[in-house]
């Protein structure tokens, strides 16, 4: 991932700059980037995860960064104070997987994401076909 500017007037302006360099502080491990932009009343969300506060996300969440070797942003949309992003990661051991997320802002700090696992990358499934692995939703 190319580097992104991190200055506090471009996040407040531009959630797309905001989402951008937090993926970059995940890569670099910069935590200090990365709590200059998420609110103090933040919440995280995923499937494995129920709207926990900041500082459990930080201490569940942020020591994953150390496995993290790159992320390539496919889509980016901007709705007003809210982004969604669709997303490629890699990870340091070679897996490579692609996930969606919905950020909030307000006032240009994030305060909450919602992340929605997508698949491992190439696809487990042929294509045209189909997995029949559990994937947690009702069949």
């Amino acid at each position: 991932m190319t580097k992104i500017e991190t200055g506090k007037s471009a996040m407040a302006s531009d959630p797309i700059k905001a989402v951008r360099a937090i993926f970059s502080a995940y890569v670099d491990k910069n935590r200090a980037a990365i709590e200059q932009i998420i609110a103090e009343d933040f919440h995280f969300s995923s499937p494995r995860d129920n709207r926990i506060d900041r500082k459990t996300y930080f201490a569940r969440c942020w020591p994953l960064s150390e496995n993290v070797a790159d992320f390539k942003l496919v889509y980016v949309a901007n709705d007003g104070e809210r982004v969604f992003v669709t997303y490629e990661g890699l990870n340091k051991a070679g897996h490579r997987f692609r996930n969606t997320e919905v950020w909030s802002f307000r006032d240009g700090k994030l305060t909450e994401a919602e992340v929605y696992f997508g698949w491992s990358l190439p696809h487990e499934a042929p294509l045209g076909g189909f997995t029949n692995t559990p994937t947690g939703h009702a069949s």
